[in-house]
């Protein structure tokens, strides 16, 4: 397939640049993939469609402030958001460097008044960093590190994202992007769901700088996915089994969830325990073993996203939505409403 067979044009007004007002007060676009059915409902009507015995599974990585602004000993800003490693060795950050080609290999950022970094192989944008100083790179972030915002985002961070861009269930540090679907869920809806006897679940995908990565290839299958890091317990393995036997739905929130499951599942849909680094690329055609339903947000035009929603409720019925929602000015993006695919 073609790229340009995921386009569609979306006015800029509707990019949402700010969270709603309040967290679980957004627009839902309700998807019933069996008969082209489509509903607008307000986030807070989820649990209408859930019954008892349903598996949420809901990624609980979480953001870190990952986006740090230094100087050169020339004075010079430099502004990079750091990727930690997942390969075990502890300590080790690759850098996505803003303005590259003005940087160069060995050149030492100041960060505050005791913590500096060397960048070396610096190549397209990325570079390995090296940090010293008499402070852990964590602890720096807490205190320095900015949220770090999409691109398509056109503001500043502030105080705001560091609650309004992470989940309510986020645990695990490891993202520079949030799981975005699961923004929309309250602790109270939460309560909503298990007092109503769906079951809720985590697994853990940490968000890499592949979420930023536009496909570039002119065919849809030539494109690369980037490997992001997954856990999924015995817990949560054996909850999707037990949902599965019991004949009930398994809903994943996000694409990232999505995808993990998919990665974990055998033929048959049932989920492996384990951890591992994964890069599953979905899109049209594809046969989903493990997810019944899902819930997320709207995607950029011709993003690796809209190709996976599309797989899975079809590119027809995705993009005549998406034309339905620019008609009903509904707002787009990470900050944007959501949509359950049924």
């Amino acid at each position: 397939m073609r790229i340009e067979e995921f386009d569609y044009t979306l006015p800029r007004s509707l990019i949402a640049q700010h969270p709603s007002p309040c967290r679980g007060e957004s627009r839902l676009m309700v998807l019933g993939r069996s008969q082209g059915v489509i509903e607008h409902r307000n986030f807070g009507d989820i649990p209408d469609y859930l019954n008892s015995g349903d598996l949420l599974v809901m990624n609980n990585t979480r953001v870190l402030p990952a986006r740090l602004i230094g100087h050169k000993e020339t004075g010079g800003r430099v502004e990079i958001l750091l990727v930690p490693s997942w390969n075990g060795a502890k300590g080790e950050w690759e850098a996505l460097v803003r303005n590259a080609g003005k940087v160069k290999g060995g050149v030492r950022i100041q960060f505050g008044q005791d913590v500096y970094g060397e960048l070396s192989g610096v190549k397209g944008g990325r570079a390995k960093i090296t940090f010293t100083g008499g402070r852990p790179v964590e602890d720096l972030l807490r205190e320095a590190g900015h949220i770090p915002l999409p691109p398509y985002i056109k503001r500043e961070d502030e105080p705001l994202d560091r609650e309004r861009y992470q989940t309510v269930i986020a645990e695990k540090d490891g993202s520079i992007a949030a799981p975005t679907a699961g923004l929309h869920f309250t602790q109270s809806m939460i309560r909503t769901l298990r007092e109503k006897g769906v079951k809720i679940t985590f697994i853990t995908l940490h968000i890499g700088p592949g979420t930023f990565t536009p496909v570039k290839a002119e065919e849809v299958e030539e494109h690369r996915m980037d490997q992001e890091w997954v856990e999924i317990t015995e817990e949560a393995s054996e909850e999707i089994e037990e949902t599965r036997m019991r004949g009930k739905r398994v809903i994943a929130v996000g694409t990232t969830t999505t995808r993990a499951l998919e990665s974990f599942s055998d033929r048959e849909g049932r989920i492996k325990p384990g951890r591992a680094h994964v890069s599953l690329f979905i899109h049209p055609p594809y046969y989903f073993r493990a997810v019944d339903g899902l819930v997320t947000n709207f995607h950029l035009p011709k993003s690796t996203l809209i190709m996976l929603v599309s797989a899975f409720a079809g590119r027809d019925l995705i993009l005549s939505a998406y034309q339905d929602a620019v008609k009903r000015k509904y707002h787009f993006y990470s900050y944007g409403d959501a949509m359950l695919i049924l």
